[in-house]
């Protein structure tokens, strides 16, 4: 029998379906902790599920998106918000099936994983994972930091030490209630929004253009350059994170545990997911609108660094305020995003380890690893270091994020896991090619990044 190291009592029996039994609740401190009231209407409801899909959505707005669609725009125009669009159509799948076994099997991902594989894969699927997190957590500090510097000048290296203080913010919020949390993401979410719809009231976007721009076109398969980039906007869409963030926070909503109450929460959750992520949407075409209205029609087509951006964004548009709400933007996506990184980090070490540690201490330590190579890159590098290390994230991402999505599609297409709430065949179908696709177009941008494709040309001349 096994014992659980905070309970001496003897584990109980494993669940059809799994190896193991679920032990304990995912974000124990906030489980089932927000009110779902009975026999409301479909809109009260709604607000009640309302809040998940938003902190899940910050994922896709974060400043490691922000080159690729600033390079998208300023090279191609408007050509590559169909890929935009794509990519959050298979983002709006995989987060849905994320949250549907939260909500079904009472299981975040990192513990359905624990509970599925055996401890050596466990373990090595925890180490990854938690590599990817702080690659991730990596960027919403470079990307904080950089918004710092271009708002206050503050130096790169104090921007990286400041941004740790936000994690006494968490904590404070997560003490009052959890939808404190969810408001303040929200808020930040329709700052950066706002933002961004009067950037796009000063550049003048051809609103013809925008439309034809959703309209995939062949000629992204055919110029590989375009392609590479699309690649890179896919690629760095759905983050792995997010899908361990989305299936635990999904539970802190208090459903019923009755077959109808799960299938009343999978809709809303599902509800919750299209609207917020539609959001993220909205604000990643904003960006590569902006970027084409202002750089590719003006004939500034090299435009991939942020902080080039900002500078050119007032001189070419003729508005000096134009970059200053860049910059704001910028800082409300780094600091929601390290919000809910966090809060991730959190998730995958109690769900893989089954361990606990105070969320305070979790938290510095999850930082603490994200800003120690952020300090160094800038202080050896400079200002350049953080550009360098903003793409190697990226990079690791890539890597794990197999990792994550087929472990997902995998349990919430098995019955014996499932039971009545088991993807349908053609959503089975659709999540496995999507899945397909991400790994594909990944395993692409890796290879191309580290120049294997180049080596094994040259191997087979």
């Amino acid at each position: 029998m096994e014992t659980n190291a905070n309970n001496p009592s003897p584990a109980p029996a494993a669940e059809p379906g799994w190896r193991k039994a679920s032990t304990s609740n995912s974000l124990a401190e906030v489980h089932r902790s927000v009110h779902v009231p009975h026999g409301a209407g479909f809109f009260r409801k709604m607000l009640a599920f309302a809040g998940p899909g938003y902190l899940v959505a910050v994922g896709y707005m974060d400043p490691g998106n922000w080159a690729t669609d600033i390079a998208g725009g300023s090279a191609f125009g408007y050509t590559l918000l169909s890929v935009v669009l794509l990519s959050n159509l298979m983002a709006i799948l995989l987060q849905s099936l994320a949250a549907k076994l939260g909500i079904v099997t009472g299981r975040d991902l990192a513990q359905a994983c624990r509970d599925h594989y055996s401890k050596p894969v466990a373990m090595t699927l925890w180490a990854l994972c938690e590599v990817a997190i702080c690659a991730c957590d990596l960027a919403e500090v470079l990307g904080s930091a950089i918004a710092l510097n271009l708002l206050f000048g503050l130096p790169m290296i104090w921007g990286v030490c400041l941004t740790t203080l936000d994690v006494l913010g968490i904590l404070y919020l997560q003490n009052k209630s959890f939808r404190w949390i969810e408001a303040l993401v929200v808020t930040l979410i329709f700052s950066i929004l706002a933002c961004f719809v009067v950037e796009i009231y000063f550049c003048k976007p051809d609103a013809v253009a925008v439309f034809k721009g959703f309209i995939p076109r062949t000629e992204i398969l055919k110029n590989p350059e375009m392609l590479y980039v699309a690649i890179g906007i896919l690629g760095a869409t759905v983050m792995p994170h997010n899908l361990y963030l989305h299936s635990s926070i999904i539970q802190t909503r208090k459903y019923d545990l009755t077959p109808a109450g799960k299938r009343e929460a999978i809709r809303f959750a599902v509800w919750d997911s299209v609207i917020a992520l539609s959001t993220a949407l909205l604000v990643n075409a904003a960006i590569l609108i902006v970027a084409a209205a202002t750089f590719h029609r003006t004939g500034h087509h090299s435009i991939t660094d942020i902080k080039d951006a900002y500078h050119m964004l007032a001189p070419v548009l003729g508005v000096g305020v134009a970059s200053t709400f860049f910059a704001l933007a910028l800082l409300a996506s780094g600091q929601n995003s390290t919000l809910t990184g966090t809060l991730a980090g959190q998730i995958v070490m109690e769900g893989f380890l089954n361990f606990r540690m105070k969320p305070a201490l979790q938290r510095f330590l999850t930082r603490a690893i994200a800003i120690t190579p952020a300090i160094i890159a800038i202080a050896i590098y400079g200002d350049s270091g953080a550009g360098k290390l903003l793409v190697l994230s990226q990079v690791v991402l890539s890597l794990q994020l197999s990792f994550a999505v087929i472990p997902l599609v995998k349990f919430t297409s098995e019955r014996a896991k499932m039971g009545e709430f088991t993807n349908a065949r053609w959503v089975t179908a659709l999540a496995w090619l999507t899945a397909a696709i991400i790994v594909a177009l990944n395993v692409k941008f890796l290879v191309d990044y580290f120049g294997i494709s180049t080596l094994l040309t040259s191997l087979f001349k």
